[in-house]
């Protein structure tokens, strides 16, 4: 089989989120005060080796901060590692952010038309997408109102039905599943199912340990941005449970 995925040796350091929310005003005032500090950087992804065959289904687990979802972010591009190589065969879908990519002054028909060949399809291909996408998103009456009048449900239903109806060489999926109420979530699975009895090659984040084992067949543990165990994905389940249960007894 070929390779879908393949990163070499990533490394990532990245900013804390204190010195994010550090703002412009804030630095000049600490400048003329005189006690103006660099910003403080965390090494999140350490020289991660990994790769994933083309149609495999993979699940990446692991406690809240151990780089899950930054790890998704450098194989979709949205990051780019500080070192090491990230080579990716296909078009991906990133179910990461939902409507990240949308720009909210234009209407919602046009953010698929623009969401679409931002994930490499031409305009003919989105276009002719755009009524079934609007249909599972349950927004048809909403095609010509900029997407800043929606609600972040709505945005976050478009940004799933868009990534889903384009059937992408490589989905990768983020928690997606608490997606608009209990009958959208369920529509939601049902699609996502479709996928994983398909070709296409899956990468998912998930805390739900049963559906890591229900449907990958291999899983990746995370533990503080390194990678601690790759494998089987019900080995990998329980070695990552041994561990949670071994620490709570410790603590």
């Amino acid at each position: 089989m070929t390779e879908a995925i393949r990163l070499d040796n990533i490394s990532l350091w990245r900013r804390t989120q204190e010195e994010f929310s550090y703002d412009l005003k804030k630095t000049v005032l600490s400048i003329l005060e005189g006690n103006y500090r660099k910003a403080v950087k965390k090494l999140v992804l350490k020289e991660i080796d990994l790769w994933v065959e083309s149609g495999e289904k993979v699940g990446i687990i692991g406690a809240n901060g151990s780089g899950k979802s930054t790890l998704l972010k450098v194989i979709c591009g949205i990051l780019q590692p500080t070192s090491g190589k990230v080579r990716v065969r296909g078009k991906i879908a990133p179910l990461i952010e939902l409507g990240a990519g949308f720009d909210p002054e234009i209407s919602v028909r046009d953010n698929i038309w623009l969401y679409g060949v931002l994930l490499g399809f031409s305009r003919r291909e989105i276009k002719e997408r755009a009524k079934s996408i609007l249909e599972f998103a349950e927004l048809e009456d909403y095609e010509l109102v900029p997407v800043k009048g929606l609600s972040s449900g709505m945005v976050a239903r478009l940004g799933f039905a868009i990534a889903t109806d384009v059937q992408p060489d490589i989905l990768i999926l983020d928690e997606v599943f608490s997606v608009g109420d209990e009958r959208f979530k369920n529509k939601c699975k049902k699609r996502i199912e479709k996928f994983w009895q398909g070709k296409a090659t899956i990468l998912v984040v998930s805390h739900d340990l049963s559906l890591i084992e229900q449907y990958c067949d291999r899983a990746v543990w995370l533990d503080k941005g390194k990678l601690r165990l790759t494998g089987s994905a019900d080995r990998v389940v329980n070695s990552y449970l041994d561990s949670v249960k071994e620490a709570n007894l410790g603590s």
